[in-house]
């Protein structure tokens, strides 16, 4: 035993003997110790891990993209918003179309001449473009690349994400287009030539904000997008065509709440487990690329202003853990479309973080730290064995079909809920510390948009659903 070692043992028994102490007969379990929930236990004290490998953006040099969400149904509004946004530092657009999972309900109109008239005047070199998952995706794959041929630009300082995901579509709406049989043998070809293109940018997405949002535990949603990502490459393994030009452009997308830690060690395990896939895939490493995404279903209907500081949390979640493109949802989102003043919230979250906190300086700021980095491994051991088992229930759109991920995903926000309806955990603003008094809160004029009704094979859908309307709050 090396004399650090020992040194280090001998100021946690004095550590240990104190907190008994303090503790005056109180359960040192049941006071100091936390779990998350997967069940993942978190001490209260870890010692400094300095062998660890650092968890690093695809562009470790640059700053991550602000992202700003663009889901207004009225396009001239829109249009107005991303002139505002990409003015006051944006850096990214994420353009919500309707009938998306993601698009709560509202979303732009899905057609060629939407897309052309919103990105009217914006210097695709300079500005990250970015397609929700949605029904039309791959249709609008065509639109936007059709669109980039006829513009002046440098493919090179392109980036493109085109949010191409049969499994997140399918969870998110409960169908698709086509059988998967059909699905299988025609998205190979059909994205082919994209790659014959070299189309800068992420092409096939694996997002796991559907099944975050509809109540999965940290596990579970990296284990779906694993086993997303995983079917994206059989596609190509099965027609024959090599997965090292697939996956360069395979990118995830997660969500971010406001358990700091877990968020940061979430991103960091997705990378370790992309990584691992590509080695047992005989694949050269390429890139983990993460777009995160702020929580929906941390979201409160009560007190919205604590949605900001929620949303700021999660925000520098994701930026130390290390996210490629961040996009923070609005903090009125519960209430319906947003207006400019919450929008400008969202974005200036982000701008405070990088320009004022510098945190895109350091790489990796929570490497070597053992509770962080127990986390990170803790998460891959969780989420691998979650996606061993979509795998065993033939993939995971057949899971998907057969209703296994939802059983268990539903098992998990009920699990949630009922530690929230007991009091363990609380919501502040909303069951610790309610206002007195709730503000008006306002929002843009807009309908609801339908989602989509057309499909061949249908599965039970996974809606968003926030805690605070699980619990009835």
């Amino acid at each position: 035993m090396s004399e650090k070692t020992q040194n280090h043992d001998g100021q946690e028994k004095r550590w240990l003997a104190l907190a008994e102490k303090a503790l005056t007969g109180a359960s040192f379990e049941e006071t100091l110790v936390s779990h998350t929930d997967d069940g993942l236990r978190i001490e209260p004290l870890y010692a400094r891990r300095p062998d660890t490998q650092a968890s690093v953006r695809a562009r470790p040099s640059r700053p991550w993209t602000i992202c700003q969400r663009v889901d207004d149904p009225d396009v001239e509004r829109a249009k107005a918003q991303i002139a505002e946004d990409i003015a006051q530092g944006a850096t990214g657009l994420a353009l919500v179309f309707e009938g998306a999972p993601n698009a709560f309900g509202y979303g732009l109109p899905s057609s060629v001449e939407t897309l052309e008239r919103l990105l009217e005047g914006v210097s695709l070199n300079d500005v990250q473009v970015r397609i929700d998952v949605h029904p039309a995706s791959r249709a609008m794959a065509d639109w936007l690349v059709a669109l980039v041929s006829r513009t002046k630009v440098d493919p090179a300082k392109l980036n493109l994400s085109f949010g191409v995901d049969p499994a997140a579509t399918f969870a998110g709406t409960g169908r698709l287009r086509m059988s998967l049989e059909a699905l299988k043998a025609s998205m190979p070809q059909s994205l082919a030539h994209f790659f014959a293109m070299d189309v800068p940018g992420v092409l096939l997405e694996a997002d796991g904000r559907v099944v975050h949002n509809a109540g999965a535990t940290e596990a579970q949603e990296l284990g779906v997008m694993l086993a997303s990502a995983v079917s994206h490459l059989k596609l190509f393994e099965e027609a024959r065509q090599a997965l090292v030009y697939a996956a360069p452009h395979i990118g995830f997308a997660l969500s971010v709440d406001q358990n700091q830690f877990v968020s940061m060690a979430k991103i960091r395990a997705l990378r370790r487990l992309w990584a691992r896939i590509q080695e047992a895939c005989a694949i050269p490493a390429s890139p983990t690329i993460v777009h995160a995404e702020t929580s929906m279903r941390m979201i409160s209907r009560l007190d919205t202003e604590t949605n900001i500081l929620r949303n700021t949390i999660a925000c520098f979640a994701a930026a130390a853990g290390g996210a490629d493109t961040i996009s923070v949802l609005p903090h009125t989102i519960a209430h319906g479309l947003p207006e400019g003043f919450a929008r400008r919230i969202a974005r200036n979250t982000q701008l405070v973080m990088m320009r004022e906190s510098h945190i895109d300086h350091v790489n990796d700021p929570a490497r070597g730290s053992g509770g962080v980095e127990a986390l990170t491994e803790n998460l891959c051991e969780a989420a691998w064995a979650e996606f061993q088992r979509i795998e065993s229930e033939g993939g995971v759109l057949a899971s998907l079909k057969a209703g296994h991920i939802q059983a268990r995903v539903k098992a998990a926000a009920a699990e949630r809920a009922k530690s929230y309806k007991s009091g363990d955990r609380k919501i502040v603003g909303t069951t610790l510390y309610p206002a007195k008094t709730e503000r008006p809160v306002q929002m843009l004029t807009a309908a609801q948009r339908p989602g989509p009704t057309d499909g061949v094979v249908f599965c039970d859908p996974l809606v968003p659903v926030r805690i605070d309307q699980e619990i009835e709050a």
